[in-house]
C-alpha cells in the first residue's frame, strides 16, 4: 500500500456548507488520516493521508455535498507524517 500525503487548498462555496463536517466523515469512512480547517480569506485547507484511491474517495464524498461547490483546488504533494492515527477538524 503506497500512503502518500497531499496539502489542498479548496476555494468556491466551501464555508459554511458543511465542507469540513463532510471530510472528516468521508476520510473516516475510508481510513484517510489528517485534517481540514477553514481559512480567513474563505477557502478551506487540508492535509490528507493515505492511498491515491482513499483522498479520490474523500473528494469525491466532499464534492457530492449538497451546496459545496469547489472552483479550484491547489495541490502539492508532501511527505507523510508518521503515527498520524486520525482525521480531525482544526
Amino acid at each position: 500500500m503506497n500512503i502518500i500525503r497531499r496539502q489542498i487548498r479548496f476555494s468556491g462555496m466551501v464555508q459554511g456548507v458543511g465542507f469540513r463536517y463532510r471530510a472528516c466523515h468521508a476520510a473516516e469512512a475510508v481510513g484517510a488520516t489528517g485534517w481540514v480547517c477553514n481559512e480567513y480569506d474563505g477557502s478551506v485547507s487540508m492535509e490528507i493521508q493515505g492511498t491515491e484511491e482513499q483522498i479520490d474517495a474523500v473528494i469525491q464524498a466532499i464534492e457530492r455535498g449538497r451546496y459545496v461547490c469547489i472552483e479550484n483546488m491547489r495541490v502539492r504533494s508532501i511527505p507523510p507524517v508518521e503515527g498520524e492515527y486520525c482525521f480531525r477538524e482544526r
